[in-house]
């Protein structure tokens, strides 16, 4: 049926730019280094360096000389975040239908453990949204027939009926996707204060986490 096979080049597109988003990363076990320099680099080469262009915009690159004739190539670029929250979406629901066996109706928000952000408040909501996940996840065992490519775990529901999913590629490249209800309300009244640029601190256990510290002075 054509529908079905516009479904399956879409998905086959998104695996393909995924792989190429995520494999070569730094902090990748060798796994994902070796995705990097053999099936990224040919399909990359294939497709005439267009899905690069996809993973990252305004990709640059750079020769590193790591030490005496050993050398190693680095690009890097703004990777494309709305392309990368659609796919861990649907890879969310997938998981959430195999893991309780029914759908997921309600609604998903991305957060790439594995990017940089130079603004102070991205920065400790990341430091914040990690912490609390690996407390509420504990010694929960992973999940995923070969984690050393790719693993996950979802958290309880908490009072908001919400939880979290965390995502593992290549042994340390952490993906956390949020999943709430259709009809949530965010009712948190630290995380509005955020929003509205107030300075705003919160503690959770022993960490402490400081927001909008430039509204002090």
């Amino acid at each position: 049926m054509p529908a079905c096979a516009k479904h399956n080049t879409g998905k086959s597109a998104d695996d393909e730019f995924l792989l190429v988003s995520l494999a070569g990363i730094i902090g990748n076990n060798t796994i994902g280094y070796r995705h990097k320099f053999t099936k990224v680099n040919r399909t990359i080469r294939r497709s005439a360096f267009r899905l690069l262009e996809e993973a990252l915009k305004n990709p640059r690159s750079e020769i590193l000389e790591l030490e005496p004739n050993k050398f190693i190539q680095v690009i890097w670029g703004t990777p494309d975040h709305e392309r990368l929250s659609k796919c861990f979406d649907h890879i969310a629901r997938g998981l959430f239908f195999h893991h309780f066996g029914k759908k997921f109706n309600g609604k998903t928000r991305t957060l790439l453990g594995f990017t940089s952000n130079p603004a102070a408040n991205a920065q400790e909501f990341q430091r914040l949204i990690r912490n609390k996940v690996k407390m509420e996840l504990g010694e929960k065992p992973r999940i995923g027939a070969n984690p050393q490519v790719f693993s996950f775990q979802f958290t309880e529901l908490d009072r908001d009926n919400t939880r979290s999913l965390h995502l593992q590629f290549f042994g340390g490249l952490d993906v956390f996707v949020g999943m709430t209800p259709p009809d949530w309300v965010p009712q948190d009244l630290a995380m509005e204060l955020i929003r509205r640029g107030i300075a705003t601190t919160i503690k959770d256990g022993r960490d402490t986490y400081v927001f909008n510290s430039e509204a002090r002075s």
